[in-house]
């Protein structure tokens, strides 16, 4: 277990956003945040230790979402580029997030599926496979897949138009990026459990 460096407001607002009280963990990605003491685990990775530079990202990522202002979903999907400022970042952002979905992915597109699950993902009926993950309560992530068939594969991100009420555009940047990671971890572990 590793303590993240959140203040004790931060992790009060964060069970307030994500309806969850101290008794027990808010589980997001496949972590558990304790949000009275501030311990973080990982439960793919039981027993996992994180480098400080991943616990310091997660921490901030946290850090900023304690300041969100709750708003309802609307159903509308947009990229990245279509949230304020995105279409600065969107290469980068599509680089670091969205084409190791695709390049994973896209020989057997149900294996996302899969993945998706360990998150709590549903399927969607976009693409080949669709799924939406919970990467944090209010922030849906979209992924859609087109799997390599005569062109190779490719893969889109989408979030709620309402994502940047939760995080600014940098900080949905680095929930997209960790929730690709996410994925890819869960992906290794399920293909290792069947060897």
């Amino acid at each position: 277990m590793t303590k993240l460096n959140l203040q004790a407001e931060q992790l009060e607002k964060i069970g307030r956003l994500v309806k969850v009280g101290k008794d027990r963990p808010y589980q997001f990605l496949g972590y558990a945040l304790d949000l009275e003491t501030g311990q973080f685990h990982d439960l793919l990775e039981k027993g996992a230790m994180h480098g400080e530079w991943d616990v310091k990202n997660i921490a901030a990522l946290l850090a900023h979402y304690s300041l969100a202002k709750a708003t309802p979903k609307t159903g509308r999907l947009v990229k990245y580029k279509d949230l304020p400022g995105g279409y600065a970042f969107e290469h980068a952002f599509t680089q670091r997030a969205v084409n190791s979905i695709a390049q994973v992915f896209g020989n057997n597109p149900p294996e996302l599926a899969e993945a998706a699950k360990l998150f709590g993902g549903e399927t969607l009926d976009y693409g080949d496979v669709s799924v939406e993950i919970p990467a944090l309560e209010g922030i849906p992530i979209v992924y859609i897949l087109w799997a390599a068939y005569e062109f190779p594969a490719s893969a889109t991100l989408l979030f709620d138009e309402t994502a940047s009420c939760f995080l600014d555009t940098e900080a949905l940047a680095g929930l997209g990026e960790l929730t690709t990671l996410r994925l890819l971890k869960a992906h290794s572990i399920l293909k290792e459990k069947t060897r």
